[in-house]
């Protein structure tokens, strides 16, 4: 089959499914000889919306077959492996995907002819829910955190639900892509297909006989022979700014100002430091790397180029990473403070700054009033937590090892709630970091209703959840 029949069947199937008409837009595209790896991914999708999960298999397999970099293929298998409840492969699918992502917090499939973004942070997200069916809540845990850390937009504050979801042990709706959704050919090859009489029917405009009887123009006039050239404006040219450099080594954030980058990662150098940090743009951010961790891209192409066109991509350098450079003291330093709650949340705060700051901070994280949250920590030499006042801020701040700190927050929005009492019907042993642990007969004050099933608790100076099924009303039993 030519390839002008093949894209003229490709237009008419994509015609069809927009229609509504599935089935007829699927037998076209398997009418096709010479299947793409766009076309095979459109059959995928269109197996894949009919439930029909074993040739959608088989399609995918076909389009990752023809173009073995194709992330969204990856991802769409994923999915397919997930609903055949084949957990393992699915788990290798996505993780692969995220590979054929080099990095980047996005792949825009638009001038491929997909309109649709795939974002790192959700394939994150499929990657936990794997491993949350597989009932490795730890590892689903860890990598809802690094979706929450990749997310880029307020559009995905399904991952938040994802994550208290987490912590109560329970799973959550998997990130699918829209049906419908399905490559198109070039626009500029269909409209090649139609037929155009170019030259049309010859009409006269002016003619060189002065006594001719058209009318209407002037006769045309004698050509001259060598005119002057007239001077073509100079194209504007749209340009980045910043030099472009490589990254070598991976950087992760320490502080709000710095960027999350990967080896093999292009960064745009706006400005050098004297403390020897780079003010970057990438990916449409703007923040700070280590000037040592990148090289110029100029340099890095005239030294890893490649002998012929198919030389596969230098790995990255084998030797370890130098340490980050030291911050002028003007420059912003901050730590991380993970804050346990009903969930847990991440806060990026400067060491020394008062209690009100820490809790405005946090009162707009939670969107919680902040008279109404009290915090506590673990300070040092205690076997209970803390509560953090004015008074214990010097030695709050004390506790901070690697830009690290972690807090305890309750809130006093509902004393009714905060004074109850209950006892333990049974012992109860936590499966995460979040839980509260507990012995059969021990006085439990509950500080909050998370919801019908799970309370929010304290229990010998701790703080964590628990079922509400495992404790009685204490004054019930006395």
């Amino acid at each position: 089959m030519s390839f002008v029949n093949s894209l003229r069947q490709w237009a008419e199937a994509v015609q069809l499914s927009e229609k509504g008409d599935t089935a007829s837009a699927l037998q076209t595209f398997l009418k096709i000889e010479d299947k793409t790896s766009k076309i095979a991914f459109n059959i995928g999708c269109l197996l894949l919306s009919n439930d029909d999960l074993d040739a959608a298999e088989k399609a995918f397999d076909s389009s990752i077959g023809k173009d073995e970099h194709l992330a969204v293929a990856f991802f769409q298998r994923g999915i397919t492996f997930y609903k055949k409840e084949k957990f393992e492969e699915s788990l290798m699918d996505f993780q692969q995907a995220l590979k054929e992502l080099r990095g980047n917090q996005l792949i825009d499939y638009k001038p491929l002819g997909l309109r649709y973004k795939l974002y790192a942070c959700e394939v994150q997200h499929n990657i936990g829910l794997v491993h949350a069916t597989l009932s490795r809540w730890e590892k689903a845990q860890e990598n809802l955190l690094i979706a929450l850390n990749l997310r880029t937009e307020t559009k995905f504050g399904y991952i938040d639900q994802a994550m208290e979801s987490i912590l109560k042990q329970k799973l959550f709706s998997l990130v699918v892509i829209p049906k419908g959704l399905l490559f198109k050919p070039n626009k500029q090859y269909v409209a090649e297909l139609e037929t155009k009489d170019y030259l049309g029917k010859a009409k006269v405009l002016s003619s060189v006989l002065p006594a001719d009887e058209f009318s209407g123009f002037a006769p045309l006039q004698p050509q001259v022979d060598e005119a002057p050239a007239v001077p073509k404006e100079p194209e504007v040219l749209r340009v980045l700014k910043g030099e472009p450099h490589t990254v070598l080594y991976e950087s992760m954030p320490e502080t709000e100002e710095e960027l999350a980058v990967l080896p093999g990662n292009i960064v745009f150098v706006l400005q050098r430091g004297n403390d020897n940090w780079a003010s970057v743009i990438f990916n449409g951010r703007r923040g700070l790397v280590p000037y040592n961790y990148l090289e110029p891209l100029a340099s890095k192409i005239v030294q890893n180029t490649p002998s012929n066109s198919d030389a596969e991509i230098p790995a990255p350098p084998q030797r370890a990473a130098p340490s980050k450079p030291t911050k002028d003291p003007k420059v912003f330093s901050g730590c991380i403070v993970k804050v346990h709650f009903m969930f847990t949340i991440a806060i990026y705060v400067t060491p020394g700054q008062p209690l009100k700051a820490i809790l405005e901070t946090i009162s707009t994280k939670l969107k919680l009033p902040a008279s109404v949250l009290t915090l506590s920590y673990a300070k040092p030499g205690s076997s209970e937590n803390v509560p953090v006042e004015e008074s214990e801020m010097e030695v709050l701040w004390s506790c901070v090892k690697d830009n690290r700190l972690t807090l305890w927050c309750s809130t006093t929005q509902d004393n009714a709630v905060a004074q109850e009492k209950t006892v333990a019907l049974f012992s109860y042993e936590p499966s995460t970091p979040e839980d509260l642990e507990f012995r059969e007969g021990d006085v439990i004050t509950v500080l909050s209703r998370i919801n019908d099933e799970w309370l929010e608790g304290e229990c010998n100076g701790k703080i964590g959840i628990f079922p509400s099924s495992f404790v009685a009303d204490h004054n019930k039993n006395q």
